[in-house]
């Protein structure tokens, strides 16, 4: 669902899921040989003694797979996997009701004998897909190849899995959060729009967490029952939660990066999450000589720079960083607010917040507003918003309440307003009961936390931990959202999945990140 009335989502409450930002860089994935635990058929092999022909299909289970390549958005790259169709009913507790396919795929392991376990790949959002973000954590994954196949499984109504998409009407216009200025009755209209392009080919109601949950243990039967590490990312983490609530013989150990507790309202904490971490960053700011000096206290300076928006919201021109082309925008206190959050998701961008910040208040919007149009057309095409409200409207909206207290902040209310807006338009599913229970297990899990993310604060993931007996809550020192990449992360999650016992890690070698270092001009920090 692409179209601007969403934006609030897009770039706000989905933003739990933004770590595909800093996924920019990565490699293509090979094929690897066909190990010996799933029967290749080679077809039409000649009996000579050249090198056999490329197996054509692999069986897994009661699965028959095939090769396939998983394209990336606005990428000629591909990712060598093998796919196999997978169609479940739309609505699970009617079996002859409308079937949906889901895109299924296995990186395969290099091993001739892989483990029995499986690695599952979790997205965020809610509203990325698997097989669309396995490229952004493939650089943490991909040496656990060696002995595991990976299941991409697109969360239905995401990628390949019956998107909830509807055309965008208002194709190539900016999303950098235009629509949380528009007003609540022009919001709705343009979720009703949205609706009446699915009312053929889907209903909204069925495209939850827990709904989901279900498919993804209907595929691991269908692989023949393997144990599953759950590898949760942001919004996967809820994802990972809920399917060990509801199958926990199924999970041998769990990867939790960007830690949502399952109590959590998502969209309550937004404003205060952010003011955090944006004061934390900031400091580091004014204990740095060459900083205090050059932007005196930024923090002051976006508040001001937001009173000033708030007064008088005016179109500003800038060069699209993209077509070179000068464009112009309206900036008002809520596209300002959206950009500076979305700027504040990982170390580099944030590094750069004072220099934009004070480049904007004197004028110069540019800095501010084309780096937020290469992060917002990012998000746009890693995104699903039609799943997204699915989720928030069914399971979290009804929970949602505007906190006088979050009024100040630079987000303040106006994004659970919106949510809560829209969610009176969207179809909502049913809530399990138990949803919002945190989850209790003796399953091995490792949880992941930045220092300064300004969505999933570590005080997240340490409320999980509590429940956990057999856990380890690792927070990596100057990051932002999702830290799986980050240092030698990669290292510590491979010897976790290797041999599942948190508490004999030694995470000694984190103790080597840093932050970013602020820029003071746009050659970068001081020497």
């Amino acid at each position: 669902m692409a179209i601007q009335g969403r934006t609030a989502l897009r770039i706000g409450v989905v933003a739990i899921g933004l770590a595909a930002l800093g996924w920019n860089h990565w490699h293509r994935q090979h094929a690897a040989a066909p190990p010996d635990d799933g029967a290749a058929v080679a077809v039409d092999a000649p009996a000579r003694a050249a090198e056999p022909a490329r197996p054509m299909t692999w069986q897994l289970g009661s699965l028959t797979l095939h090769p396939c390549e998983l394209g990336q958005p606005n990428s000629g790259l591909s990712t060598a996997a093998w796919c196999a169709p997978f169609e479940v009913p739309e609505n699970r507790d009617d079996p002859h009701s409308r079937k949906i396919g889901l895109k299924l795929a296995v990186i395969r392991s290099s091993a001739q004998v892989a483990s029995k376990d499986m690695l599952v790949l979790l997205a965020g959002g809610p509203g990325q897909a698997a097989t669309e973000s396995w490229p952004g954590v493939a650089p943490a994954l991909q040496s656990l190849t060696a002995h595991r196949h990976v299941l991409l499984l697109d969360q239905r109504g995401t990628g390949g899995s019956h998107p909830l998409t509807c055309k965008d009407d208002n194709a190539g216009g900016d999303s950098v959060a235009d629509d949380l200025d528009a007003h609540p009755d022009k919001q709705r209209a343009q979720i009703e729009q949205c609706l009446r392009q699915l009312e053929d080919k889907a209903d909204p109601r069925y495209y939850t967490t827990t709904i989901a949950a279900e498919d993804l243990e209907d595929v691991r039967r269908a692989l023949g029952s393997p144990s599953f590490d759950l590898v949760g990312v942001s919004y996967g983490t809820r994802m990972a939660q809920q399917y060990a609530m509801r199958h926990p013989e199924a999970v041998r150990s769990l990867v939790l990066d960007g830690v949502v507790p399952n109590e959590l309202a998502l969209g309550e904490d937004f404003a205060r999450n952010l003011d955090d971490a944006l004061k934390a960053q900031f400091a580091r700011c004014s204990a740095d000589e060459a900083c205090r000096r050059r932007f005196n206290d930024p923090y002051q300076t976006l508040y001001q720079l937001r009173d000033a928006l708030r007064a008088n919201p005016h179109k500003v021109s800038f060069r699209d960083p993209q077509t070179y082309q000068s464009v112009q925008r309206v900036l008002s206190e809520y596209s300002l607010a959206s950009v500076v959050r979305m700027f504040a998701y990982t170390p580099l961008t944030a590094s750069l917040l004072p220099l934009s910040i004070d480049a904007a208040a004197h004028g110069d919007v540019g800095p501010l507003l084309g780096q937020a149009k290469l992060l917002s057309g990012d998000l746009s095409d890693s995104m699903n918003d039609g799943m997204q409200l699915s989720v928030i409207c069914s399971e979290d909206a009804d929970l949602l309440a505007p906190r006088p207290e979050d009024a100040h902040t630079i987000l303040g209310t106006r994004m659970v307003d919106t949510l809560r807006n829209v969610c009176t338009v969207w179809p909502k599913g049913t809530r399990p009961a138990d949803f919002h229970q945190p989850l209790k297990t003796d399953k091995p899990v490792l949880l992941l936390s930045g220092e300064y993310d300004p969505v999933t604060p570590p005080r997240y993931g340490e409320q999980v931990a509590r429940n956990l007996p057999r856990s380890r809550h690792l927070v990596l020192t100057g990051q932002g959202h999702n830290v799986i990449n980050a240092g030698c992360a990669p290292q510590l999650v491979k010897r976790f999945i290797e041999n599942p016992d948190p508490k004999a890690l030694d995470a000694k070698c984190l103790g080597r990140l840093r932050a970013t270092p602020m820029f003071v001009d746009f050659n970068g920090a001081t020497p």
